[in-house]
């Protein structure tokens, strides 16, 4: 008796936002995987930002639009407000909701509201690894008791300007690296939603907003985005370091942002996902 053969049909993929970082992805999985992956839909709040959208693409200006569109995953990168706005309505129409910006998730209310939607309509919500590396490591630390986890985040001066940073050192005086914050995940990602979302990343994959401790640097030598992460606990010690190039069309965000949303979608539809 023959085996049955399954043929996958194109991801349905839609977008809330069209800023550097959702182009990005949309260019590169166009490159990879062609017709694999479809881009059905784009949410925006001002249909006048869906510049250059892929052909074919609905153009979504209020959640209750999503109902009108099939769609089997959703990609957030548009801010906190963003997830807030679309986030129910995602996780009731999609499979999965991946939220870029996890500093959304400041919002205790927030977060526990979109994961009983999820809960209740057999939805997922994702968080990417953004910009890091060994946050998987530091996820499977959790299982057992994690002690401590420390994320550095060193940017050259550049990449602060436009942020509170300004007002805490003088970014076009700097000669040597100056740590400019100390505090909780919480905090700076609050404080620095474009720079540090990435640090609520890290805490929600281990021992939460409060107990993960974030150090942002303005490094004048600094030729890319750096994270150092180091995380203690019964499993061992983990410390790992990754420096990325800041992604073209915006510095205060990492080119890695965006691939590691390729890799997340690409295993939607791939027989290996890795």
């Amino acid at each position: 008796m023959r085996a049955m053969t399954h043929v996958r049909r194109p991801l349905r993929l839609g977008f809330i936002g069209w800023g550097a970082i959702n182009r990005r992805v949309a260019e590169l999985l166009h490159a990879r995987q062609g017709e694999n992956i479809t881009v059905a839909a784009i949410c925006l709040r001002d249909a006048a930002d869906a510049v250059d959208a892929p052909p074919g693409a609905a153009i979504i200006t209020d959640p209750s639009g999503l109902a009108r569109v099939e769609l089997d995953f959703i990609v957030e990168a548009a801010g906190r407000s963003a997830v807030a706005e679309w986030g129910e309505v995602a996780l009731q129409q999609a499979d999965a909701l991946v939220v870029a910006s996890a500093s959304a998730f400041c919002d205790d209310d927030l977060f526990a509201r979109l994961i009983a939607v999820a809960d209740a309509h057999g939805s997922q919500l994702l968080v990417p690894p953004g910009a890091l590396a060994g946050v998987d490591a530091i996820a499977a630390a959790s299982v057992l008791a994690l002690d401590d986890v420390i994320h550095r985040i060193v940017k050259p001066p550049v990449a602060w300007r436009g942020t509170e940073a300004e007002r805490l050192v003088a970014l076009d005086d700097l000669r040597q690296p100056v740590t400019f914050f100390s505090g909780s995940a919480r905090d700076a990602a609050v404080r620095f939603p474009q720079n540090a979302n990435v640090a609520a990343i890290t805490a929600l994959s281990g021992i939460g907003l409060d107990r993960t401790q974030v150090e942002l640097v303005a490094d004048p030598d600094a030729k890319g985005n750096r994270h150092e992460l180091v995380a203690c606990g019964a499993f061992g010690k983990l410390s790992v370091s990754i420096e990325n190039r800041p992604l073209a069309a915006n510095p205060k965000s990492s080119e890695m942002a965006a691939l590691s949303l390729v890799r997340l979608i690409e295993n939607r539809v791939l027989a290996f996902a890795r």
